[in-house]
C-alpha cells in the first residue's frame, strides 16, 4: 500500500485529502507544520509527500531541504502562492512536481501516480523511448527515421527522458546542459526545445510529449 504524508496547515484541506486518499486505498499520515512533517517523515517513511509551501513554523522550501538531506522520497508541492518564483525555488530545492491551489482532485491523484511510478522505476535505465513516430535509443544515442540531434539537443532531451512525467526546472536544465554560469539564459531553452519539437513531435506547434510549463521548466510526457 502506498504511504502518503500530507503536510498542510489548513485542517479542512488535511481532512479532505485524508478522506480522499483513504478512499483510494492509500495509507495516510498528516502534519500541520514543518517540524511535525520532518519528524513524521522519519517515522512513517512515506512513498510520497504532499507539501504546502505556506507553513506556520518553517517555509516549505526549508522542509524540502530537510527531507533531501536524507531521502529521495517524491515531493509534490501544493502551492497557494500566485507567483512562479516560490514554485521555482521549491523545484530547485528538490521538489518533484507542484499543483496550484485550488486544484482538481483527479489531477492531484494523477501527479501522485506519476511520481510514485517514477520512484518505483528508479535505477532502471530507460533504453528505448517512443516520441510520436520516432524511437529514441538512449544507449546508442540514435533516433529512428534518420533524425540527427546535436550533442546539446541530446543532453537536454536525455535529461527530460530520464525523468518521465517530472517537471524539470529551467535552472536545472541550464545548469546541467550549459553550466551554472548560464542559469538565467532561458532563451537557450526556448531555442533548443523548438528544435527538438521540430525533429520529434508530430505537430511541433501542438506538442504532446515535450511540454512547456510556462515560467517553470519542461516536462516529458510519455
Amino acid at each position: 500500500m502506498t504511504r502518503v504524508l500530507v503536510v498542510d496547515d489548513e485542517p479542512q484541506l488535511l481532512r479532505a485529502l485524508r478522506i480522499n486518499l483513504l478512499a483510494r486505498h492509500y495509507e495516510v499520515a498528516v502534519a500541520g507544520d514543518g517540524g511535525t512533517a520532518l519528524r513524521e517523515a522519519a517515522q512513517f517513511h512515506p512513498d510520497v509527500v504532499l507539501l504546502d509551501l505556506g507553513l506556520p513554523d518553517l517555509d516549505g522550501v526549508e522542509v524540502i531541504h530537510g527531507l533531501r538531506g536524507w531521502t529521495r522520497v517524491p515531493i509534490v508541492v501544493l502551492s497557494g502562492r500566485a507567483g512562479n518564483q516560490d514554485k521555482i525555488e521549491a523545484l530547485d530545492a528538490g521538489a518533484d512536481d507542484y499543483v496550484t491551489k485550488p486544484f482538481d482532485i483527479e489531477e492531484l491523484f494523477a501527479r501522485i501516480r506519476a511520481v510514485t511510478r517514477r520512484s518505483a522505476a528508479h535505477g532502471e535505465e530507460p533504453a528505448r523511448i517512443r516520441i510520436g513516430d520516432h524511437m529514441v535509443d538512449l544507449t546508442t544515442k540514435t533516433v529512428s527515421g534518420n533524425v540527427r540531434l546535436t550533442p546539446t539537443e541530446w543532453h537536454m532531451l536525455e535529461l527530460l527522458l530520464r525523468n518521465p512525467g517530472k517537471l524539470v526546472s529551467q535552472r536545472q536544465i541550464l545548469a546541467e546542459v550549459w553550466g551554472a554560469a548560464y542559469a538565467k539564459e532561458t532563451h537557450y531553452l526556448r531555442q533548443y526545445m523548438a528544435q527538438l519539437r521540430r525533429k520529434l513531435e508530430r505537430d511541433p506547434a501542438r506538442p504532446v510529449h515535450l511540454i512547456t510549463e510556462p515560467g517553470m521548466g519542461y516536462r516529458f510526457t510519455p
